[in-house]
């Protein structure tokens, strides 16, 4: 049975992965890390922008914008987009599911047991599995008390 995932351990090497896509750390790329690290809830850009401008009162909408597609570029964070929603942004790089409440919006990691190798999907041929992403659809723990 799949479990909520749990908040990933601290990462640590933030200015390494940037080194290595070619990119420095600044301030503004660290600010949108630790935003994004502090609230595992899968936050739109939108909601990036004014959870950072909270604390770095200078930093821009186009700088988000950019400090996001960095740490998506270097791996420390991945888009996710459910239906035709915005797009949110999850630091949690290990394999895992999304669990989306269709009452209230919110997002919640699922832990995920199946891994390309072990799936039993049949592909046409040439093509090549790389990775299985799933999004699930219901109601959230308080959602689902609301309703009874």
């Amino acid at each position: 049975m799949n479990a909520v995932a749990s908040k990933p351990p601290p990462e640590n090497n933030l200015n390494e992965r940037l080194a290595h896509s070619g990119l420095r750390l600044t301030p503004q790329r660290q600010q949108v890390h630790e935003v994004l690290r502090e609230k595992m809830d899968h936050p739109t850009a939108d909601m990036v922008f004014m959870r950072a401008k909270a604390k770095m009162p200078e930093i821009s909408m186009a700088t988000v914008y950019n400090c996001l597609d960095a740490l998506v570029q270097c791996g420390m964070v991945r888009q996710v987009t459910l239906d035709r929603g915005a797009t949110r942004y999850c630091p949690n790089m290990q394999d895992h599911s999304h669990f989306y409440c269709d009452e209230c919006g919110s997002v919640h990691d699922i832990l995920q047991t199946i891994s390309p190798e072990d799936a039993d999907i049949k592909l046409p041929r040439g093509f090549r599995l790389k990775n299985i992403e799933t999004n699930l659809h219901g109601l959230c723990p308080d959602c689902a008390a609301k309703a009874k």
